[in-house]
Parts: structure tokens; sequence; C-alpha cells
């Protein structure tokens, strides 16, 4: 049944993907936008305008495009792994991703790793004592960090560790520009800082994602913080915690039991905020300079980089959807009977 119920997932995925492409090629063309004009200027002779556009092949018909891009016209395109080449830059869409978004991914990561480390126990101990102190604490918490968007809280905590304080680096990039950052392995700074063995490298870019990561964790842990509150009542509330305190189990092992119950809905939140965040975190990465998904996006689309811009949608889309396959992996090895759903 588990084989079964995995298959259907990705079947279903491989169809989303599939609409998806066709939406954003079709919906980035009904742009009130001209590339073109945008590449070669406005006052442009007839001749240059012409040649501009044979060369981005945007003279052809659109279906003819679309058979291009999915390779089924030409010897390369989505089919055979090519995103295309940046109208902007003249280099492979893949590359710019392959630089860009493990940094996005990076940044990720680690801040809702922290995040759950934080948010879980501080929602439990919510949860056990409804009204009391720390409940009131948390609720005013999940109002505050979530107030004020996170570009904010970057530039305040800037301004309070970095420049009053003086114990967070200059906002200037995953690693200090005095320093040369380790050799490109995977992407990921602090990996490929592992795999050199270079822990100078290593430390310092652990210190420079203090700031970019804090701001991220101050902002995510509150709607968690508060879905593990909720999910706890409830799973307190519920029929099979009511028996175990009847027959006087203790109170640990129950947390654990509404603990495992609770769960899901967390992770459905995490997995969701994880993957806005892929493309949400720009703010976040112009403050610190990161160069992350975020701004390469932002740069494309005022650029109108088709070719940028359809693989970055492919590209987020592709993980969003790889995020929530493993949750549906979760949630059938916490409670078998979602695969029977």
């Amino acid at each position: 049944m588990l084989t079964r119920f995995l298959l259907r997932r990705i079947l279903t995925s491989a169809v989303q993907m599939f609409a998806l492409t066709l939406a954003v090629f079709f919906l980035v063309r009904l742009l009130p936008a001209d590339p073109v004009s945008r590449l070669v200027g406005m006052n442009a002779s007839p001749e240059a305008y012409a040649q501009a556009q044979r060369s981005l092949g945007l003279d052809q018909p659109v279906f003819t495009q679309l058979l291009n891009y999915l390779g089924l016209g030409s010897k390369s395109g989505l089919l055979q792994g090519d995103l295309g080449v940046s109208w902007l830059t003249n280099t492979p869409v893949v590359q710019e991703i392959g630089m860009s978004l493990p940094i996005t991914l990076e940044l990720l990561t680690y801040s809702f790793l922290v995040t759950l480390i934080v948010a879980v126990p501080i929602g439990v101990m919510s949860a056990a004592n409804p009204g009391k102190l720390v409940d009131k604490a948390v609720f005013i918490y999940g109002l505050f960090g979530g107030s004020q968007p996170e570009f904010w809280w970057g530039l305040l905590f800037v301004l309070i560790f970095f420049s009053t304080l003086g114990v967070a680096p200059a906002p200037l990039g995953m690693i200090d520009p005095l320093m040369l950052p380790p050799p490109r392995v995977t992407g990921f700074y602090t990996l490929d800082a592992l795999i050199a063995g270079d822990f100078a490298a290593f430390a310092d870019i652990l210190h420079h994602l203090m700031l970019p990561v804090l701001t991220m964790v101050f902002v995510l842990s509150g709607p968690v913080i508060k879905m593990v509150r909720q999910s706890m009542i409830q799973a307190h509330a519920s029929d099979f915690v009511l028996y175990g305190t009847a027959i006087g189990l203790r109170r640990g092992t129950l947390t654990n039991y509404a603990l495992r119950a609770a769960i899901a809905p967390t992770l459905t939140l995490v997995g969701i905020l994880y993957g806005v965040m892929l493309g949400g975190a720009v703010l976040v990465e112009n403050v610190f300079a990161l160069g992350g998904i975020g701004q390469y996006a932002v740069r494309s689309v005022l650029a109108f980089d088709y070719p940028s811009i359809q693989g970055i949608v492919l590209v987020i889309t592709a993980i969003s959807l790889l995020i929530y396959l493993a949750l549906d992996i979760l949630y059938a090895l916490i409670d078998p009977r979602v695969v029977y759903s």
C-alpha cells in the first residue's frame, strides 16, 4: 500500500509540473512588455529589432517556441535538462540557478532547523499551561514577531548587533570579503568549507549567517509556535489522551503521545512556509547581500528574461513538490492510516 501511495503522489506531482510548465510559458508571453525592445532599446532600427527577435527565437509561432522549449523541436530543451540561456547575461540558466539557489536553501534550512528546535518546546510548554504566564508571553511574542516584515527586523538586528554591540559581522554576504571562499563542491558554503577542511572559513560563514538566520527565525517561529500550541491543546483533549490520564499514565508519556498526534499539522505549516520563503526571502537576502535565488528572480523579472523566469519558477516548484512528497512520507510513517486515505 505504501508503494501505491507514493506512486500516486509522484504521478500527481508530475502532472502538476507539466501543467505549471505550460502555464508559465504562456503567461510570461502575455505580459504587457516587449523583451526585444528592452534588449535593443526603444530607438533601435527595424532591422536591429528583427535581428534581435530572431536571435531570441521570438519570431517563430508560439507553439513552435513551446516545442523548442520542451525539447521536442530541437536537440536541447527541458526534456534534456536544459532550461535555456539567459537573455540578459548569455549564461545557461541552469548554471545561474546553480550559483544562487544553494545560498537560499542553506539560509532556509538552517533557519527552519533552529525554528523547530525553538518553537516546538515552547509550543508544548504553552499548551501545557493555557492561560498562564508562559502562554500569555508566547501569544504576545507571536503578535510582536509577525507584526513587521522580515526586512525590518533584519535592519533592526544589523543596527543592534553590528552597529551598536559589534558582536555580528557587517552584512556583506556569506563570508568575509577578505577571506577566500571554500572551493565550490556542493554550493553550500558551510558544507564546502567542511569538505575542504577550512574550519576558519566555516566559523566565519556561520558568523555571517547569524543575523540572517536570527531574522528568519524571529519571523517564522511565531506561526510555528501557535500551530504547535493549538495542535497540542486539541491532542490533549482527544479521547486517547483522556483515556491515558484515566488509567494513570505519566504526564511525560501523555505529552509524547499528544506531540506525535500534533506534529503533522506543524510539518504541513513548515513545508508550506519553506516553499513560500524560497522566493519570499528576497528582502532578507537584499539586506545581508547574500545573492540568493530571490534576488536572481527579481533581476530576471525586471529584465523580462523569459528563460530565467521560467527556470526559476520550475525549479522552485520542483523543490516545493519534493518537500510535499517528503511530508507525505513522514505522515505515512507517523500515521499509517494516511496510506489508505
